[in-house]
């Protein structure tokens, strides 16, 4: 390997990143792996002009022969769209919408969050998995055929349950099984329309409770709960499982990777992760600045989670400042050292972000809520979907009535007094004039002066374009070579 440090102009910094490589799938195979028929029968159905589709990273290899072939089966105009804007699970509205799109058709692993500006429709990548040992596992698993079993799964695997399931129902009369439900009028998936709205209903033929969360719908005996069940994993580890297991926190936990082809209990922590995650409350509490991180535009109702965390953080004292940046990494976040938390508005699986390499904590609405909100205490109960947390919601909890009292309590990490002010002595508008606002109905983003007297304190502001002050000048050759040994200085032993 070469020397990145060495001072001979001849070397070349060398740097491996490391990308998930994926083969060209067959031609005869294309129509087996991405529903191609259905496809066109949904455009042509519903005489869709302009379908975007989104791929994932690792797809992307298929994506050029998959719209080709969509375009001579429907004669409808496809752009693919690579590059999202956030997560590849989530639904990429706005993409769609800049090039004009009628509909969106989602190819691999999804969050299943709600959408509803564009009619949508599911491609799940179908992964293979052995059923075989898939059942053996959990037969090793659950030794006691009457156990109370929920079987969840990552839905790239939803074209193999079917067969798990014969291979288990007659053995496991307890046994419950998950089916995927796209929520929304506008959505497409498996054949049929498939429209819900509610978390929790009663089925009209057995009196039996019907909960639906995280685009999994499931049958429970009356009178039951789901923390009465274990849970059975079909996936590999990831987010969507910690997502599971961190709402379900008193549930136990059994997983089959169908990589690996392993099944084992999952034997994490879970009292240790909600109490990093406790940690990360007591700094939002501290914190007098917060940055509220629009991780999503598509998925809905995050206009409304947007406004009630300005509401809660301004009522409790603090003020907060609005930041759509696309994908999270270090060097964005640490542009902004004025503030002391920032809080993540994404899909349920893109929430639990490990902000353990950030200069500041990164929590989720739920845990703004729990600092700020003093009807909300920590308790059991942990909520990863920020439209739980909305009026109307399951796990909604109305704010305080305003009181002009300062109230203060203890900081658990410095010891020292915080106070929880109000702020009702100063309107409501003037405190707005400080944060960013819409400009319009568009989602344009109006500047205003909001972080001018940080700024005017920073020693290094950021480079400046300075119009009309840079003279005009001819272009000239720059320096050749790497930083450490241009070619026009000397050699120095």
């Amino acid at each position: 390997m070469a020397d990145a440090f060495s001072s001979s102009s001849e070397m070349v910094i060398q740097r491996v990143v490391d990308v998930a490589v994926k083969t060209n799938a067959a031609p005869e195979k294309l129509e087996e792996l991405y529903d191609i028929k259905k496809t066109c029968d949904f455009i042509t159905q519903h005489q869709f002009k302009k379908v975007a589709l989104q791929f994932p990273d690792e797809l992307l290899v298929d994506s050029v022969a998959v719209a080709a072939e969509i375009e001579r089966s429907s004669n409808a105009k496809p752009f693919i769209l690579g590059d999202t804007s956030y997560g590849s699970c989530c639904v990429d509205e706005v993409a769609a919408e800049h090039v004009g799109a009628d509909c969106i058709v989602h190819y691999g692993s999804a969050c299943l969050s709600p959408s509803n500006r564009l009619p949508l429709m599911y491609v799940f990548e179908k992964r293979p998995v052995d059923v075989e040992k898939c059942a053996l596992a959990f037969r090793e698993l659950y030794p006691d055929t009457q156990s109370h079993t929920i079987i969840l799964y990552d839905v790239n695997y939803v074209h193999a349950i079917n067969d798990l399931l014969a291979l288990l129902t007659p053995e496991y009369p307890n046994l419950v099984t998950s089916e995927l439900v796209v929520e929304g009028e506008q959505c497409y998936s498996h054949g049929r329309f498939k429209r819900q709205h509610n978390d929790t209903c009663l089925s009209e033929q057995d009196n039996n409770q019907v909960i639906c969360q995280f685009g999994r719908q499931y049958s429970l005996k009356s009178g039951s709960s789901i923390m009465d069940y274990t849970i059975f994993y079909v996936g590999q580890e990831g987010a969507t499982l910690r997502n599971f297991m961190m709402t379900w926190n008193h549930c136990s936990f059994c997983s089959f990777d169908p990589t690996t082809m392993v099944g084992r209990p999952e034997s994490v922590s879970i009292n240790r992760v909600l109490m990093k995650r406790y940690y990360a409350i007591e700094r939002a509490k501290d914190a007098s600045v917060v940055g509220i991180l629009v991780g999503t535009l598509g998925v809905a109702d995050y206009l409304a989670i947007l406004q009630r965390l300005k509401e809660i953080i301004r009522r409790a004292g603090k003020k907060s400042y609005t930041f759509a940046m696309g994908k999270l990494n270090v060097p964005k976040l640490a542009n902004f050292l004025e503030i002391d938390i920032f809080v993540l508005i994404a899909c349920p699986e893109n929430s639990l972000l490990d902000s353990g390499e950030f200069y500041k904590p990164v929590v989720t609405p739920f845990e703004m809520e729990v600092a700020c909100n003093k009807n909300r205490g920590w308790s059991e109960e942990y909520v990863t979907d920020f439209r739980h947390l909305l009026s109307g919601g399951q796990s909604h909890v109305p704010l305080p009535n305003q009181q002009e009292d300062d109230e203060t309590d203890v900081s658990l990490i410095t010891g020292a007094l915080r106070s929880h002010n109000l702020l009702n002595s100063e309107p409501a508008e003037s405190y707005y004039d400080f944060s960013v606002v819409l400009r319009n109905q568009t989602m344009t983003v109006a500047n205003t002066n909001s972080a001018a007297s940080f700024l005017a304190e920073r020693s290094w502001r950021g480079l400046e374009q300075k119009l009309g002050e840079t003279p005009v000048v001819k272009a000239v050759e720059g320096r050749r070579g790497i930083a450490i040994a241009y070619e026009e200085e000397g050699t120095y032993s």
